[in-house]
């Protein structure tokens, strides 16, 4: 079994090596070298899956779609619906917004990013000044565990290592607000909601609180403290109860080989980090250990020069460049390409989300026999609107799991939603059984990324014809995925079977 440190060691390599592999190029300021982005208007103005290229995707446009900065004119396709379908519940994960770099580039200025939130500085937002005002007010809340100590605003004016950034706040009012607009029709959570109709969870730190906070007040606005419990989850796979499983770890280990060696192999990667160490003035593998990418990353969400340094011994020196930032970035897409080839990856990532996803499940079985004729409701009511504010490491396999290999990589303020859907009653005369309609008061699914609907292109619905009279896909198509289907490439049928099965 790999030990606790190559486990954190991966997460590691995940987050900063593997990121941002293909993230979605949302409609930004700038023009792709390829052409291939820009401002597209109409249903397809965003492109969840990529589209082919017969020359390579820039790994420039790729990282400003990562950056994901914000704009007021995105739309979403969440809350759509055939007409007369109700909406039961809603349960979202969205991976924390814009934040300050994890590493250090040694020898470097490090970037001067002020982390106090200001509506005057921009990106800003109208709702920012009473978001602020209102967390103040957050000791009337229920906090679990440490999170009551946490920071519920990001507070410094030169930004410690990982905090959110003013950015970052905005990237998710903007979500919670886009949510709010796309479900207010529907009557998802009541004037009146109770402590147990809203279910918000977080991991511990202050970047996923604080966006979980600025999304839920873009939800909604002004929303009562004394009714809502911040969750604690410990593990970034919010995995809870169930994370022990031998065989994830194993397949997190192997993948973990995969990438070394991929990485080693690469001698235009190798010559690059030889050429900005001895800018720098660094020992190669020293430059590696402090991963610049992150810390250059930052530098072009925030449009800042990338670092230069002086070395005084020689009087020598110089800057990083654009050109070596994108030898690097390169090299982060021909590992996703080669991680969809080898498979290791998708295994981990099948083990690692059971947890979450039969959560999932659970709720919307939950929610489903709660709205059968004749039962009588629970006392509360159920929860209709979940809120998990988490990583990329945590969306990544997420993605994986649900058969979404070729979705870009979560940028910041990346969101996966699902949506369970009830057809309406048959029409008084109208035949209840007809070929290929649904059934009157049968359940539906739908999973969006970043408000677009990818519920086709799971692997669990991808076989279903949404033209053959169900327009969605059928509950009990995820229910089977979840409970059984999931574990077939493990030549198992549960969870446990596939966590404990001896490997060959």
């Amino acid at each position: 079994m790999v030990s606790a440190v190559a486990a954190h060691l991966f997460l590691f390599l995940v987050s900063v090596n593997l990121i941002p592999i293909t993230p979605i190029v949302e409609e930004q300021p700038f023009q792709a070298e390829d052409g291939g982005h820009g401002v597209a208007l109409g249903k397809s103005r965003k492109r969840v899956f990529p589209v082919p290229h017969t020359q390579e995707p820039s790994p420039i446009s790729e990282a400003y779609g990562y950056c994901n900065i914000p704009n007021h004119t995105e739309q979403a396709w969440e809350g759509h619906s055939p007409a007369d379908y109700k909406l039961l519940s809603v349960q979202v994960m969205i991976r924390h917004g814009d934040r300050y770099p994890l590493y250090y580039i040694p020898k470097t200025k490090r970037p001067a990013i002020d982390c106090t939130l200001s509506p005057s500085r921009q990106p800003s937002h109208p709702m920012l000044n009473a978001f602020i005002s209102h967390m103040g007010q957050g000791s009337r809340g229920h906090w679990e565990s440490s999170l009551g100590s946490a920071p519920r605003l990001p507070k410094h004016s030169v930004c410690e290592m990982g905090e959110l950034t003013q950015t970052g706040v905005v990237q998710h009012l903007q979500n919670g607000q886009l949510l709010h607009q796309a479900y207010k029709h529907h009557n998802l959570l009541p004037s009146n909601w109770t402590p147990r109709q809203l279910w918000v969870e977080t991991t511990g730190k202050s970047r996923t609180l604080q966006s979980g906070l600025a999304f839920l007040y873009g939800f909604l606005p002004d929303f009562d403290w004394t009714k809502l419990t911040m969750r604690h989850q410990w593990s970034t796979l919010f995995c809870s109860s169930a994370c022990d499983c031998p065989a994830r770890n194993r397949y997190l280990e192997e993948e973990q080989r995969r990438q070394y060696r991929l990485r080693v192999a690469d001698t235009e990667l190798e010559r690059n980090y030889a050429d900005m160490a001895r800018t720098l003035g660094l020992p190669t593998r020293q430059l590696r250990a402090a991963n610049p990418i992150d810390s250059l990353l930052c530098h072009l969400c925030h449009g800042l020069s990338f670092p230069c340094v002086r070395v005084a011994e020689s009087g020598s020196g110089g800057c990083l460049t654009m050109a070596q930032f994108a030898v690097i970035r390169r090299q982060q897409l021909d590992d996703e390409v080669d991680r969809r080839r080898v498979g290791l990856y998708r295994k981990y990532a099948i083990l690692a989300m059971y947890p979450y996803l039969n959560r999932t499940a659970a709720k919307m079985e939950r929610v489903a026999k709660s709205s059968e004729a004749g039962r009588q409701p629970r006392a509360g009511g159920e929860e209709v609107f979940t809120v998990s504010s988490a990583h990329d490491v945590t969306m990544a396999p997420l993605l994986s799991a649900l058969g979404l290999e070729e979705a870009r990589f979560p940028r910041f303020a990346a969101r996966v939603v699902f949506e369970l859907w009830k057809s309406p009653p048959a029409m008084q005369g109208q035949l209840k059984k007809k070929a290929g309609k649904a059934k009157d008061g049968e359940m539906f699914i739908r999973v969006l990324y970043n408000g677009e609907d990818v519920t086709f292109h799971t692997t669990f619905c991808r076989s279903h014809n949404p033209h053959a009279g169900q327009p969605l896909c059928p509950l009990k198509k995820f229910l089977s995925f979840v409970k059984r289907d999931m574990f077939s490439i493990f030549n198992a049928t549960t969870y446990q079977g596939a966590c404990y099965r001896r490997p060959g």
